[in-house]
């Protein structure tokens, strides 16, 4: 039973507006996930992204991974955030890349993609939908946006098999997550709209080590500006935080997947 918490969009919107999301693209690199640039390579191979095609980035945050593919592969990427600040950055970056026209970003909800039904080649996310407050919605919304013989392909933070309560809701406050999806939910989802799921792959030992690696950071190089840049409450937060993600990382309660599914052909 996945645990639940009463957070909001605009919650997320808020704090990526501000201090939060300066803090992950510091701790992240601007992709802001997991990885950085090679796991954003190696997900478009394992999707098979082709040149021209149309995606759609969900949670598009800074635009890091659409400026990539569309730099690196040749598809037009479409992104869509919930937080206007991320969207007007996200778009400046474009301009300034000279990669305007073939990358775009808009302001909108995930759970009501504001597209017409199969406009979509692909389907594309990187651990952001573990802020999206109903999975069974944005997966049905994937679904309805994509052609048929379209791909889905993402990553996301999971909870790992059944968590009390008090070990997950400290988590997910910390992160403004509304829950996590479990490996097996999302394979479900997929399935019950549609998709062929063709790789569920578990991330996890990576996700330990690389919460290890964080703490690692902000207790060393990245102290002093984040002490200066937001003072020593926020730095004591954000350290009590990310310990207690690692923490939960190596006792395998949350962890992180990778997914890539087929829309099924009528």
């Amino acid at each position: 039973m996945k645990n639940h918490i009463d957070i909001s969009i605009a919650e997320v919107s808020e704090a990526y507006t501000g201090t939060v999301g300066e803090l992950w693209e510091m701790l992240m690199g601007e992709e802001i996930h997991i990885g950085g640039p090679m796991a954003t390579r190696e997900l478009a191979d394992m999707a098979g992204i082709q040149k021209d095609d149309q995606v759609l980035d969900i949670c598009s945050a800074l635009g890091g991974p659409a400026r990539h593919l569309a730099t690196e592969f040749g598809c037009h990427v479409t992104g869509i955030d919930a937080t206007p600040a991320m969207v007007e950055e996200a778009t400046r970056r474009v301009v300034a890349a000279g990669l305007d026209g073939q990358v775009t970003f808009r302001w909108g909800n995930a759970l009501d993609l504001p597209f017409r039904a199969s406009s979509f080649d692909m389907v594309w996310g990187q651990d952001a939908w573990c802020y999206v407050t109903d999975k069974v919605r944005l997966i049905s919304e994937t679904a309805r946006v994509t052609k048929t013989g379209g791909t889905i392909a993402f990553t996301d933070w999971i909870q790992v098999g059944d968590v009390p309560d008090h070990k997950l809701e400290p988590l997910l406050n910390f992160m403004l997550f509304p829950y996590l999806e479990t490996s097996e939910g999302y394979v479900r989802l997929l399935e019950e709209n549609g998709w062929e799921v063709t790789a569920a792959d578990d991330l996890s030992r990576d996700f330990a080590e690389q919460f290890t690696l964080y703490r690692e950071m902000i207790q060393g190089k990245f102290r002093p500006e984040i002490t200066r840049r937001f003072g020593n409450g926020f730095y004591s937060a954000v350290e009590e935080g990310i310990i207690l993600w690692e923490n939960a990382a190596h006792e395998g309660i949350v962890g992180r997947g990778r997914w890539i599914a087929k829309k099924n052909r009528l």
